[in-house]
């Protein structure tokens, strides 16, 4: 938009912004102007220090406002209040350094996918989104029913100042904002009750912003209550910090769901992950993919999180499918967005790798091609689970076709040299396999996940919470776990029998919805 049609929309729209569009507080935002036009700093109005546009013309969506106008640094200052709408988000909106942009329950955000559209809070900005069960906050793709795609947006990104192994990183996925610090104890606003929907726009090879990107977010943060459906990348990414999160629920991902990376050090407790067999990366798709760094070098703070009961429901979990590990099979059926993304074939429940010592305990994955990858291609990785620095205790397999194996991309149990990539011994079964079954561990597997006795209780297309008299009920086990955050209940998995804590926040078909 040109610089004049800031001006010379100045003087006509002074007054009426001056009393209901501008925020100095937490005042709410209210649309008012008959056009889309911007008000902004820039523009000689000194009180409005906000970029904010109206929407309220004669175009198809004229239900509420829209936000930025697909400029790649639009910019939030001060403090701002969203009132409950529907609104339009275009291009790149950041939350600046001091700023805070609070959003009211029962918003509506719908992305712009002409404009790869993206809410960005940057070091020092909070974004303040908090739901409740009944009126959740929902980001999701401009798109009618029936069209909407994984990437037809950009996503959100929440950076700190918490530590991350790397000082200081630029985000993935294209926007300009840093993060990292030295104070883990950073806030950068919170995310309950929300829902973010089809985003991960790839805008380059490896360049795609992921359905939620926490980039050295620190403890004081609020992150629980969250769903992400159809990112067209990881639906969870964080990258170091110290965040704590509760009651995630990641569906039908494109990569990975859980993704850690450059020294996360908090903990995440109740996550359900549930995939759609039609849908996997060409990197090969994981539950979990867990990094120290991209080289796999030594350094602090290491990526040491503890997940603790956490549902992991791979490809061969879906109700109804005969699922095929092949490229002819994995489509992406009715959900490809055909906007470059390469689709691949499925891997893990969990891969560990490059120096990683991530935890996961009291949890349970279901119907993947690999239970567990301990991959030694780069780092340490095999020698931490020999030393007892990756705790994985008290975790159910059920249904995989092979229990573990040593190097990514190796779909067979054997003991194998992941550096060299060749087989060490064929007759002896993988070093993952070997570490799994470690008797301290109290492991288990199960041939069939009917052996779990798992129903589904909310239209997921898997089923996912115990049935009375399931294994998974009485297995849980909080030895040696120094983390007071953490509950001690007494389940594997996400869920007991009676406590379906994604009824009436979640949306299981996002595709269909009418906003």
């Amino acid at each position: 938009m040109k610089r004049e049609k800031f001006l010379g929309f100045a003087s006509l729209m002074a007054l009426a912004v001056s009393m209901t569009a501008c925020s100095s507080d937490d005042d709410p935002v209210a649309p008012v102007a008959p056009e889309k036009y911007a008000w902004s700093t820039d523009g000689g109005l000194k009180a409005c220090d906000h970029l904010l546009f109206n929407a309220t013309d004669n175009s198809e969506d004229a239900s509420g406002t829209q936000i930025g106008n697909g400029d790649a640094e639009f910019v939030f200052t001060g403090k701002q209040t969203l009132k409950k709408g529907t609104y339009l988000l275009k291009g790149w909106v950041y939350i600046a350094d001091g700023a805070e942009l609070t959003i009211e329950p029962g918003t509506v955000i719908k992305g712009d996918k002409q404009t790869k559209a993206s809410l960005i809070a940057e070091r020092g900005g909070k974004l303040i989104a908090k739901g409740t069960a009944a009126e959740p906050i929902v980001f999701t793709s401009e798109e009618a029913p029936g069209n909407r795609k994984p990437g037809d947006w950009g996503g959100i990104i929440l950076c700190g100042k918490a530590k991350n192994n790397q000082t200081e990183m630029q985000i993935e996925g294209g926007p300009r904002a840093k993060h990292g610090g030295n104070d883990d104890s950073d806030n950068s606003g919170a995310l309950s009750y929300v829902r973010i929907e089809f985003a991960g726009y790839p805008f380059q090879t490896d360049q795609e912003i992921n359905g939620l990107t926490l980039g050295s977010v620190g403890s004081a943060t609020q992150i629980d209550h969250v769903q992400v459906s159809y990112s067209n990348d990881d639906s969870y990414e964080w990258f170091g910090g110290t965040v704590n999160c509760r009651y995630l629920v990641a569906f039908h991902g494109w990569d990975d769901d859980f993704d850690t990376d450059n020294g996360f050090s908090g903990a995440v407790q109740y996550g359900l992950i549930v995939r759609n067999a039609k849908i996997a990366d060409k990197s090969q798709s994981n539950g979990f993919e867990s990094d120290n760094n991209a080289g796999g070098s030594d350094v602090s703070p290491y990526t040491n999180a503890t997940f603790s009961n956490i549902t992991i429901l791979g490809p061969k979990a879906q109700s109804g499918v005969d699922f095929k590990n092949t490229t002819d099979f994995i489509t992406g059926g009715s959900m490809n967005p055909n906007n470059g993304s390469a689709l691949g074939k499925f891997q893990s429940a969990i891969q560990i790798r490059r120096s990683s010592r991530l935890n996961i305990i009291n949890s349970v994955a279901a119907g993947w091609p690999i239970g567990l990858i301990i991959d030694g291609e780069k780092g340490d990785t095999p020698a931490q689970t020999k030393a007892g620095a990756i705790r994985l205790h008290n975790n159910v397999f059920a249904d995989m076709d092979i229990i573990g194996s040593d190097a990514n991309k190796v779909y067979e149990d054997v003991l194998y040299d992941a550096v060299n990539k060749s087989v060490i011994d064929a007759s002896q079964p993988s070093w993952s396999n070997t570490f799994f079954f470690k008797e301290a561990l109290k492991n288990k597997a199960y041939t069939s996940s009917a052996d779990l006795m798992l129903r589904d209780a909310g239209n997921v297309g898997s089923p996912f919470m115990p049935s009375a008299g399931s294994p998974l009920l009485t297995m849980a086990s909080f030895d040696g776990e120094t983390s007071a955050w953490l509950e001690r209940v007494n389940y594997v998995g996400a869920f007991n029998a009676t406590d379906n804590w994604v009824s009436g926040w979640t949306n299981f078909d996002p595709q269909n919805t009418k906003y």
